[in-house]
């Protein structure tokens, strides 16, 4: 009966963290170039019974949440016709300094002018390598093209790189939208030809909202049939100490 419980408190914990995830995607749903994330599960260790059992009769411990990563599909691109604003179509990332000096990726294409005249995201990551617009550039005359060609008032001033990792998955979340390069991911390096920026627009969260909501409910289904295993072993506890007296 004891196993019963650590089985069943194992399993509460797996899904509390599947709906943790969830839940963050759901409020994430309207944040620009947002992924979401992919839990998954794992049997733990199975052994053998106790010695009424028969040999080769095993017990499990119940399951546990693996997290999968984030899920870089392509978010539908939306019209904002705001000239500092830059969708990433197809594979890649943009390079920025974080406030903290880290150097990281984001596809957060939301981009803005910081006290210092440079190209910033909304939270403050400077693009790299740095872009300073001139003192006389406005939303007007900006012009940022497919490759990444930043022009101030008919000067290019700079331009956008943008890169890939060889595997995403393996990139390390940091808030912000950012994530920072690990061993798994390997190191960035230039981005395929085929990816291109649209200035004017970005790319929503990739959240499906209707996905999101099943995945809620089920996990909620989930934990709360656990608990009731739970319950049940308590009431056979409860017996077995009621024939012991």
């Amino acid at each position: 009966m004891l196993e019963g419980l650590n089985s069943a408190a194992a399993g509460m914990a797996a899904q509390q963290q599947r709906l943790d995830s969830v839940a963050n995607d759901l409020a994430n749903a309207n944040t620009t170039g947002y992924k979401h994330g992919r839990v998954g599960f794992r049997d733990l260790i199975y052994e053998q019974a106790g010695r009424p059992a028969a040999a080769g009769v095993q017990t499990g411990h119940g399951a546990a949440a693996v997290d999968g990563g984030k899920s870089f599909g392509q978010g539908a691109l939306q019209r904002t016709d705001r000239s500092l604003d830059v969708a990433i179509q197809g594979e890649g990332f943009l390079r920025v300094r974080l406030p903290d000096g880290r150097q990281a990726l984001t596809r957060d294409g939301s981009l803005k002018v910081d006290a210092a005249g440079k190209l910033v995201t909304s939270s403050g990551g400077v693009i790299q390598p740095a872009i300073t617009l001139p003192a006389t550039a406005n939303g007007a005359n900006v012009s940022i093209g497919p490759d990444g060609t930043v022009l101030a008032g008919g000067q290019n001033v700079g331009k956008i790189e943008l890169v890939s990792v060889r595997s995403p998955q393996g990139l390390q979340p940091v808030g912000d939208n950012a994530f920072l390069v690990t061993d798994a991911s390997g190191a960035a390096r230039q981005a395929p030809a085929a990816t291109t920026l649209t200035q004017g627009a970005l790319e929503a969260s990739n959240v499906d909202m209707a996905s999101a909501m099943v995945a809620m409910i089920e996990s909620q289904r989930a934990f709360e049939l656990v608990s009731k295993a739970i319950h049940t072993a308590d009431q056979m506890w409860e017996i077995a100490n009621g024939v012991k007296r």
